[in-house]
Protein backbone atom coordinates (compact mmCIF):
# COMPACT_ATOMS: atom_id res chain seq x y z
CA UNK A 1 0.00 0.00 0.00
CA UNK A 2 1.58 3.56 -1.25
CA UNK A 3 0.16 6.12 1.18
CA UNK A 4 0.73 9.75 0.71
CA UNK A 5 1.37 11.86 3.69
CA UNK A 6 0.23 15.61 2.99
CA UNK A 7 1.08 18.76 5.95
CA UNK A 8 1.30 21.78 4.27
CA UNK A 9 0.51 23.45 7.40
CA UNK A 10 3.38 26.42 8.55
CA UNK A 11 3.47 26.35 11.89
CA UNK A 12 3.95 22.31 12.22
CA UNK A 13 7.44 21.46 11.77
CA UNK A 14 7.15 17.58 10.43
CA UNK A 15 10.36 16.56 12.27
CA UNK A 16 10.43 18.62 15.40
CA UNK A 17 9.77 18.88 18.98
CA UNK A 18 5.99 20.08 18.96
CA UNK A 19 2.96 17.63 20.14
CA UNK A 20 2.02 18.56 16.45
CA UNK A 21 5.15 17.01 14.93
CA UNK A 22 5.53 14.29 17.15
CA UNK A 23 1.44 13.24 15.96
CA UNK A 24 3.00 13.46 12.79
CA UNK A 25 6.00 11.48 12.97
CA UNK A 26 3.94 8.40 14.75
CA UNK A 27 1.61 8.42 12.36
CA UNK A 28 3.83 7.62 9.92
CA UNK A 29 5.69 5.17 11.77
CA UNK A 30 2.37 3.41 12.44
CA UNK A 31 1.19 3.25 8.61
CA UNK A 32 4.84 1.85 7.82
CA UNK A 33 4.67 -0.53 10.41
CA UNK A 34 1.49 -1.74 8.82
CA UNK A 35 3.37 -2.10 5.97
CA UNK A 36 2.88 0.77 3.89
CA UNK A 37 5.40 2.75 1.78
CA UNK A 38 4.77 6.50 2.90
CA UNK A 39 5.97 9.31 0.75
CA UNK A 40 5.89 12.89 2.34
CA UNK A 41 4.69 16.21 1.36
CA UNK A 42 5.40 18.52 3.81
CA UNK A 43 5.51 22.79 4.12
CA UNK A 44 8.53 22.55 7.01
CA UNK A 45 10.44 19.68 6.72
CA UNK A 46 13.56 21.54 7.85
CA UNK A 47 14.85 19.73 11.37
CA UNK A 48 16.70 16.45 10.50
CA UNK A 49 14.80 13.16 9.70
CA UNK A 50 14.18 11.20 12.90
CA UNK A 51 16.19 8.08 12.48
CA UNK A 52 12.91 5.92 12.82
CA UNK A 53 11.80 7.64 9.68
CA UNK A 54 14.60 7.02 7.44
CA UNK A 55 13.53 5.92 4.11
CA UNK A 56 10.52 7.97 4.08
CA UNK A 57 10.68 10.19 0.60
CA UNK A 58 10.30 14.18 1.44
CA UNK A 59 8.54 16.29 -0.90
CA UNK A 60 8.84 20.18 0.31
CA UNK A 61 6.29 22.23 -0.83
CA UNK A 62 5.11 25.34 -0.90
CA UNK A 63 4.67 27.33 2.84
CA UNK A 64 2.06 30.06 2.99
CA UNK A 65 1.37 32.52 5.77
CA UNK A 66 -1.80 31.62 7.72
CA UNK A 67 -2.99 34.95 8.61
CA UNK A 68 -3.77 36.44 5.40
CA UNK A 69 -2.01 34.24 2.40
CA UNK A 70 -3.80 36.28 -0.39
CA UNK A 71 -5.09 34.16 -2.83
CA UNK A 72 -2.03 34.13 -5.29
CA UNK A 73 -0.27 32.26 -2.84
CA UNK A 74 -3.22 29.80 -1.74
CA UNK A 75 -3.26 28.89 -5.63
CA UNK A 76 0.50 28.22 -5.75
CA UNK A 77 0.67 26.20 -3.02
CA UNK A 78 -2.15 24.24 -4.43
CA UNK A 79 -1.42 23.87 -7.83
CA UNK A 80 1.98 22.91 -6.60
CA UNK A 81 0.42 20.18 -4.15
CA UNK A 82 -1.55 19.17 -7.24
CA UNK A 83 1.60 18.45 -9.30
CA UNK A 84 3.42 17.16 -7.17
CA UNK A 85 0.80 14.45 -6.07
CA UNK A 86 0.55 13.44 -9.74
CA UNK A 87 4.25 13.35 -10.56
CA UNK A 88 4.73 10.98 -7.37
CA UNK A 89 1.16 9.09 -7.83
CA UNK A 90 -0.22 6.23 -8.54
CA UNK A 91 -0.90 6.37 -4.48
CA UNK A 92 -3.78 3.51 -2.77
CA UNK A 93 -4.74 6.39 0.18
CA UNK A 94 -4.36 10.34 0.83
CA UNK A 95 -3.39 10.97 4.31
CA UNK A 96 -3.96 14.99 5.29
CA UNK A 97 -3.36 16.85 8.43
CA UNK A 98 -6.13 19.59 7.88
CA UNK A 99 -4.47 23.46 7.51
CA UNK A 100 -6.01 26.89 6.70
CA UNK A 101 -5.40 26.85 2.95
CA UNK A 102 -4.81 23.38 1.60
CA UNK A 103 -7.48 21.38 -1.13
CA UNK A 104 -5.52 19.97 -3.60
CA UNK A 105 -4.59 16.53 -1.75
CA UNK A 106 -7.97 15.69 -1.10
CA UNK A 107 -8.68 17.12 -4.53
CA UNK A 108 -6.61 14.61 -6.30
CA UNK A 109 -7.21 11.70 -4.32
CA UNK A 110 -11.03 12.18 -5.48
CA UNK A 111 -10.13 12.82 -9.02
CA UNK A 112 -8.34 9.91 -9.05
CA UNK A 113 -10.34 7.52 -7.63
CA UNK A 114 -8.50 6.43 -3.89
CA UNK A 115 -9.46 7.32 -0.15
CA UNK A 116 -8.59 11.00 0.57
CA UNK A 117 -8.51 10.77 4.34
CA UNK A 118 -8.50 14.20 6.51
CA UNK A 119 -7.27 14.01 10.16
CA UNK A 120 -8.80 17.47 12.18
CA UNK A 121 -7.16 18.16 14.78
CA UNK A 122 -9.24 21.64 15.68
CA UNK A 123 -11.36 24.11 14.81
CA UNK A 124 -8.39 25.91 12.87
CA UNK A 125 -10.59 29.06 11.75
CA UNK A 126 -11.54 29.83 15.33
CA UNK A 127 -8.47 28.94 17.11
CA UNK A 128 -6.13 30.96 14.59
CA UNK A 129 -8.44 33.97 14.83
CA UNK A 130 -8.50 33.81 19.00
CA UNK A 131 -4.58 32.67 19.51
CA UNK A 132 -2.78 34.11 16.47
CA UNK A 133 -4.17 36.15 13.47
CA UNK A 134 -6.83 35.45 10.70
CA UNK A 135 -7.95 38.29 8.36
CA UNK A 136 -9.46 36.90 5.75
CA UNK A 137 -12.06 34.42 8.39
CA UNK A 138 -14.36 33.89 5.09
CA UNK A 139 -11.64 32.22 2.90
CA UNK A 140 -10.76 30.32 5.01
CA UNK A 141 -13.81 29.38 5.60
CA UNK A 142 -14.45 28.84 1.77
CA UNK A 143 -11.25 26.55 1.42
CA UNK A 144 -12.88 24.49 4.70
CA UNK A 145 -15.90 23.87 2.30
CA UNK A 146 -13.50 23.00 -0.45
CA UNK A 147 -11.28 20.55 1.31
CA UNK A 148 -14.02 18.82 3.48
CA UNK A 149 -16.63 18.10 0.63
CA UNK A 150 -13.54 16.77 -1.51
CA UNK A 151 -12.11 14.44 1.34
CA UNK A 152 -13.98 10.51 1.37
CA UNK A 153 -13.57 10.74 5.05
CA UNK A 154 -12.97 12.73 8.16
CA UNK A 155 -11.23 12.03 11.33
CA UNK A 156 -11.92 14.00 14.55
CA UNK A 157 -9.09 13.65 17.18
CA UNK A 158 -11.61 14.49 19.79
CA UNK A 159 -15.93 14.53 19.93
CA UNK A 160 -15.39 18.35 20.67
CA UNK A 161 -13.67 18.41 17.35
CA UNK A 162 -16.36 16.08 15.79
CA UNK A 163 -19.17 18.65 17.08
CA UNK A 164 -17.46 21.17 14.95
CA UNK A 165 -17.07 19.42 11.88
CA UNK A 166 -20.87 17.79 11.95
CA UNK A 167 -22.22 21.55 11.80
CA UNK A 168 -19.88 22.00 8.90
CA UNK A 169 -22.17 20.96 5.90
CA UNK A 170 -19.90 19.81 3.63
CA UNK A 171 -18.32 17.13 6.02
CA UNK A 172 -21.98 15.80 7.03
CA UNK A 173 -21.92 11.75 6.89
CA UNK A 174 -18.10 10.63 6.92
CA UNK A 175 -17.07 12.34 10.41
CA UNK A 176 -15.26 9.76 12.06
CA UNK A 177 -13.32 10.00 15.75
CA UNK A 178 -10.16 8.57 15.65
CA UNK A 179 -8.50 10.27 18.89
CA UNK A 180 -4.66 10.53 19.10
CA UNK A 181 -2.28 7.36 20.29
CA UNK A 182 0.66 6.23 21.94
CA UNK A 183 4.09 4.03 21.02
CA UNK A 184 3.80 1.36 23.73
CA UNK A 185 7.33 0.09 22.68
CA UNK A 186 8.56 3.36 23.11
CA UNK A 187 7.15 4.67 26.81
CA UNK A 188 7.18 1.45 29.40
CA UNK A 189 7.69 1.72 32.60
CA UNK A 190 11.04 -0.14 32.52
CA UNK A 191 12.71 2.35 30.57
CA UNK A 192 15.75 3.56 32.87
CA UNK A 193 14.64 7.12 34.47
CA UNK A 194 16.76 10.19 33.19
CA UNK A 195 17.06 12.06 36.24
CA UNK A 196 19.60 11.19 39.03
CA UNK A 197 17.90 8.94 41.64
CA UNK A 198 16.87 10.47 44.63
CA UNK A 199 15.98 8.04 47.51
CA UNK A 200 12.74 9.05 49.60
CA UNK A 201 12.48 11.91 46.93
CA UNK A 202 8.90 11.94 45.10
CA UNK A 203 8.79 13.77 41.97
CA UNK A 204 5.89 15.28 40.58
CA UNK A 205 6.46 15.55 36.97
CA UNK A 206 5.34 17.61 33.45
CA UNK A 207 5.39 17.62 30.01
CA UNK A 208 4.30 20.16 27.34
CA UNK A 209 4.76 23.12 25.94
CA UNK A 210 4.33 26.47 27.95
CA UNK A 211 1.64 28.19 27.08
CA UNK A 212 -1.49 28.95 29.03
CA UNK A 213 -3.96 26.52 28.04
CA UNK A 214 -1.50 23.68 29.55
CA UNK A 215 -1.92 25.03 33.14
CA UNK A 216 1.56 25.23 34.55
CA UNK A 217 1.14 28.17 37.02
CA UNK A 218 -1.79 25.81 38.56
CA UNK A 219 0.11 22.78 38.94
CA UNK A 220 2.92 25.80 40.89
CA UNK A 221 0.38 26.17 43.00
CA UNK A 222 -0.24 22.87 43.98
CA UNK A 223 3.38 21.93 44.27
CA UNK A 224 4.02 24.61 46.61
CA UNK A 225 1.72 23.66 48.73
CA UNK A 226 2.68 20.01 48.42
CA UNK A 227 6.17 21.29 49.10
CA UNK A 228 5.43 22.97 51.87
CA UNK A 229 3.46 19.44 53.73
CA UNK A 230 6.13 17.51 52.00
CA UNK A 231 9.12 18.98 51.90
CA UNK A 232 10.86 15.70 50.40
CA UNK A 233 9.04 16.14 46.79
CA UNK A 234 10.72 17.77 43.62
CA UNK A 235 8.91 18.91 40.56
CA UNK A 236 10.02 18.28 37.29
CA UNK A 237 8.99 20.55 34.25
CA UNK A 238 9.67 19.07 30.66
CA UNK A 239 9.36 21.62 27.91
CA UNK A 240 9.60 25.37 26.95
CA UNK A 241 7.50 28.08 25.41
CA UNK A 242 6.65 31.47 26.08
CA UNK A 243 5.42 31.56 29.71
CA UNK A 244 8.95 29.94 30.28
CA UNK A 245 10.19 32.97 32.13
CA UNK A 246 7.25 33.83 33.70
CA UNK A 247 7.29 30.31 35.42
CA UNK A 248 10.62 30.43 36.80
CA UNK A 249 9.59 33.91 37.84
CA UNK A 250 7.17 32.30 39.96
CA UNK A 251 9.09 29.03 41.21
CA UNK A 252 11.84 32.01 42.69
CA UNK A 253 8.79 33.97 44.34
CA UNK A 254 7.80 30.89 46.07
CA UNK A 255 11.34 29.54 47.16
CA UNK A 256 11.04 26.64 44.67
CA UNK A 257 13.54 26.86 42.49
CA UNK A 258 15.65 24.49 44.30
CA UNK A 259 12.95 21.29 44.40
CA UNK A 260 12.23 22.33 40.97
CA UNK A 261 14.23 20.91 37.63
CA UNK A 262 13.49 22.43 34.19
CA UNK A 263 14.51 20.68 31.29
CA UNK A 264 13.94 22.88 28.57
CA UNK A 265 13.18 21.63 25.23
CA UNK A 266 13.71 18.22 24.95
CA UNK A 267 13.87 16.16 21.69
CA UNK A 268 10.99 13.10 21.26
CA UNK A 269 13.86 10.21 21.89
CA UNK A 270 14.51 11.49 25.61
CA UNK A 271 10.57 12.13 26.94
CA UNK A 272 10.30 8.02 27.75
CA UNK A 273 13.14 8.35 29.95
CA UNK A 274 12.17 11.63 31.86
CA UNK A 275 8.35 10.38 32.12
CA UNK A 276 9.76 7.13 34.26
CA UNK A 277 11.94 9.94 36.51
CA UNK A 278 8.26 10.85 37.14
CA UNK A 279 5.95 9.24 40.67
CA UNK A 280 3.01 11.24 39.29
CA UNK A 281 2.50 13.06 36.12
CA UNK A 282 0.31 16.06 35.77
CA UNK A 283 -1.80 17.42 33.30
CA UNK A 284 -3.07 20.41 34.88
CA UNK A 285 -5.19 21.94 32.31
CA UNK A 286 -7.24 25.10 33.38
CA UNK A 287 -11.15 24.96 32.73
CA UNK A 288 -11.34 26.25 28.86
CA UNK A 289 -14.70 27.28 26.92
CA UNK A 290 -13.98 24.65 24.41
CA UNK A 291 -11.39 21.65 25.24
CA UNK A 292 -11.09 20.23 21.97
CA UNK A 293 -7.61 18.48 22.60
CA UNK A 294 -6.50 15.08 22.14
CA UNK A 295 -3.73 15.13 24.83
CA UNK A 296 -0.30 13.11 23.54
CA UNK A 297 1.20 13.75 27.07
CA UNK A 298 -1.94 12.13 28.81
CA UNK A 299 -1.39 8.68 26.36
CA UNK A 300 2.44 8.96 27.29
CA UNK A 301 2.08 8.99 30.64
CA UNK A 302 -0.22 6.13 30.83
CA UNK A 303 1.65 4.27 28.69
CA UNK A 304 4.67 4.85 30.49
CA UNK A 305 2.47 3.43 33.90
CA UNK A 306 2.57 6.83 36.15
CA UNK A 307 0.20 7.67 38.53
CA UNK A 308 -1.69 10.01 36.62
CA UNK A 309 -3.36 13.28 38.19
CA UNK A 310 -5.52 15.22 35.39
CA UNK A 311 -7.88 18.08 35.09
CA UNK A 312 -11.71 16.54 34.45
CA UNK A 313 -11.81 18.30 30.95
CA UNK A 314 -12.87 17.41 27.25
CA UNK A 315 -11.18 14.01 26.17
CA UNK A 316 -9.32 13.97 29.53
CA UNK A 317 -12.14 12.85 31.21
CA UNK A 318 -12.55 10.26 28.64
CA UNK A 319 -9.30 8.01 28.64
CA UNK A 320 -8.82 9.08 32.54
CA UNK A 321 -11.58 6.92 34.48
CA UNK A 322 -11.26 8.40 38.05
CA UNK A 323 -9.46 5.59 40.57
CA UNK A 324 -9.34 3.43 38.00
CA UNK A 325 -6.13 4.32 36.10
CA UNK A 326 -5.73 7.97 37.51
CA UNK A 327 -7.34 10.57 39.55
CA UNK A 328 -9.30 13.57 38.38
CA UNK A 329 -9.47 17.32 39.72
CA UNK A 330 -11.51 20.02 38.90
CA UNK A 331 -9.66 21.97 36.60
CA UNK A 332 -7.77 25.34 37.68
CA UNK A 333 -8.12 23.70 41.43
CA UNK A 334 -4.64 23.79 43.01
CA UNK A 335 -5.81 22.80 46.25
CA UNK A 336 -7.78 19.67 44.61
CA UNK A 337 -4.70 18.96 42.80
CA UNK A 338 -2.14 19.17 45.66
CA UNK A 339 -4.46 16.85 47.95
CA UNK A 340 -4.57 14.34 45.34
CA UNK A 341 -0.57 14.73 44.96
CA UNK A 342 0.05 14.78 48.57
CA UNK A 343 -2.44 11.11 48.55
CA UNK A 344 -0.29 9.75 45.94
CA UNK A 345 3.31 10.40 48.35
CA UNK A 346 1.32 8.66 50.87
CA UNK A 347 0.55 5.76 49.29
CA UNK A 348 2.91 3.92 46.94
CA UNK A 349 0.09 0.82 46.69
CA UNK A 350 -2.04 3.42 44.63
CA UNK A 351 0.39 4.80 42.95
CA UNK A 352 1.59 0.82 41.92
CA UNK A 353 -2.49 0.35 41.41
CA UNK A 354 -2.91 3.07 38.95
CA UNK A 355 -0.22 2.90 37.19
CA UNK A 356 -0.48 -0.80 36.39
CA UNK A 357 -3.83 -0.17 35.12
CA UNK A 358 -2.84 2.57 32.99
CA UNK A 359 -0.27 0.64 31.08
CA UNK A 360 -3.26 -2.55 30.82
CA UNK A 361 -5.79 0.06 29.06
CA UNK A 362 -3.00 1.87 26.35
CA UNK A 363 -2.04 -1.63 25.82
CA UNK A 364 -5.76 -2.50 24.88
CA UNK A 365 -7.06 0.25 23.13
CA UNK A 366 -4.17 3.03 22.34
CA UNK A 367 -1.66 2.20 20.35
CA UNK A 368 -0.68 3.99 17.29
CA UNK A 369 -0.72 0.66 15.09
CA UNK A 370 -4.55 0.31 16.45
CA UNK A 371 -5.22 4.00 15.46
CA UNK A 372 -3.63 3.14 12.40
CA UNK A 373 -5.44 -0.03 11.25
CA UNK A 374 -8.85 1.68 12.46
CA UNK A 375 -8.28 4.47 9.59
CA UNK A 376 -7.18 2.44 6.96
CA UNK A 377 -10.34 0.05 7.00
CA UNK A 378 -11.90 3.74 7.23
CA UNK A 379 -10.70 4.41 4.27
CA UNK A 380 -11.52 1.87 1.97
CA UNK A 381 -15.45 1.52 3.57
CA UNK A 382 -16.14 4.74 2.17
CA UNK A 383 -16.97 4.96 -1.58
CA UNK A 384 -14.50 7.40 -3.33
CA UNK A 385 -16.65 9.76 -5.65
CA UNK A 386 -14.85 10.90 -8.76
Amino acid sequence: MRIAYVCADPGVPVFGRKGCSVHVQEMIRAFRRSGADVELFAARADDPLPPELEGVRVHRIAAVRAAAPGIAAVEVLNRALAVGLSQAAPFDMVYERYSLWSAAAMEHARAAGVPGVLEVNAPLIEEQAEHRELRDTQGAAAMAARVFGAASALLAVSAEVAAWLARQPAAHGRVHLVPNGVDPDRFRPDVPPALPAAPGIFTVGFVGSMKGWHGVPVLIDAFAALHERVPATRLLLVGDGPEQAAIVADLARKKLTDAAHLTGSAAPRDIPALLTSMDAAVAPYPDAKRFYFSPLKVYEYLASGRAVVASRVGQVAAIIEHEVNGLLCPPGDAGALADALQRLHDDPALVARLGQAARTRVLEHQSWEARAATIIALARSHPVEA
